[in-house]
């Protein structure tokens, strides 16, 4: 079987009813529209609301901006690191233990504490993070990121000028 052997079951769809084809038949003379006006002579777009000021226009816009290029983290906490197995931490044994999103990067804050030497890789630390698991006896390393540094090349440089 192939993609154009497809077709519905029998009885699964219905012939569209075909409007105005005189008096003799459902759908004929007004067809549906009811009886003068605008709506029964023309077709009236979608938002128009009889020369009111459409509801679009009406709401105000939205303020601000979306950045491009903000970096978002899955975020972990000492806390969480002192109640985690192993002496190292990276963020592809913390995804199999469901502890942060499947991808992305991610970054190490400090709240709780932290008792125990650890060696923890991730894209990104606090200073509170980082602070307390070196005083802790544990090591820190940063890990680049996945997806380059994700800003376009600067003006006038090579790349733009080609």
């Amino acid at each position: 079987m192939k993609v154009h052997d497809l077709k519905p079951a029998d009885g699964a769809t219905r012939a569209k009813r075909r409007l105005g084809r005189g008096i003799g038949g459902k759908g004929g003379k007004t067809a549906g529209r009811g009886t003068k006006g605008q709506g029964a002579r023309n077709r009236v777009r979608p938002g128009f609301e009889g020369g009111q000021m459409p509801l679009a226009r009406r709401v105000p816009k939205l303020k601000g901006f979306k950045n491009p290029f903000r970096i978002d983290y899955a975020v972990i906490n000492l806390d969480t690191i002192q109640e985690f197995d192993g002496s190292e931490i990276t963020p592809d044994t913390l995804r199999n233990k469901g502890l942060v999103r499947k991808q992305g990067m991610v970054k190490v804050l400090g709240r709780g504490e932290l008792s125990r030497a650890v060696q923890v890789k991730a894209h990104a630390f606090s200073k509170s993070a980082e602070a307390a698991i070196t005083a802790a006896g544990g090591t820190v390393e940063v890990l680049p990121s996945p997806y380059g540094s994700g800003r376009p090349p600067a003006k006038g440089s090579a790349l733009t000028n080609r």
